[in-house]
């Protein structure tokens, strides 16, 4: 089991998105719509595991295609580990560790990872509160990743729903 190691916001984080996104982009070609970094590392002055998430929208009939490009780059393909609409990847290497994501357009999960980002992003006030949570939950559960990540759906549910109520089908505001 993982253990759950959260840190203060890091001011390289966006730089080191940069550069995980510049690598895959330049291997993924014309099949990534879009690479968007998502996660609380995306959110200024905001706590998270040190770990970057990375979201690459590509049609749906371009699934297969990315996941044999990505596995040339290097990365294993672990399938759709939940919630659906999205298949990760792993890392093992020299770059900053980070979770990568296939998400065929028009996915909820990438919708879902949008709104949350943008919505904290517009509301630091939330943003600390969840920031809080997390290091409260962070605390309670250091040695159990999964409980930690249940503990705090309740949370981040709510945040989805003021996201939806606010911006409704728009993302990236």
């Amino acid at each position: 089991m993982q253990s759950v190691v959260m840190t203060e916001y890091d001011p390289q984080w966006p730089a080191r998105f940069a550069m995980l996104r510049e690598r895959i982009a330049a291997a993924l070609g014309r099949l990534a719509l879009q690479i968007e970094h998502v996660g609380s590392t995306s959110v200024p002055n905001m706590c998270a595991k040190p770990i970057i998430d990375l979201d690459v929208v590509v049609e749906h009939e371009d699934v297969p295609a990315a996941i044999t490009a990505l596995e040339t780059l290097g990365y294993r393909h672990e399938g759709n580990l939940g919630p659906d609409g999205r298949e990760a990847f792993r890392w093992i290497g020299e770059f900053p560790e980070h979770h990568l994501y296939i998400c065929p357009q028009g996915s909820p999960a990438f919708e879902r990872h949008l709104r949350v980002r943008d919505y904290l992003r517009k509301h630091p006030e939330e943003a600390r509160e969840y920031a809080e949570v997390k290091q409260r939950l962070a605390r309670e559960y250091r040695d159990n990743r999964t409980k930690y990540q249940l503990a705090k759906k309740e949370f981040v549910d709510a945040l989805m729903e003021k996201a939806r109520q606010e911006f409704g089908n728009r993302t990236n505001e």
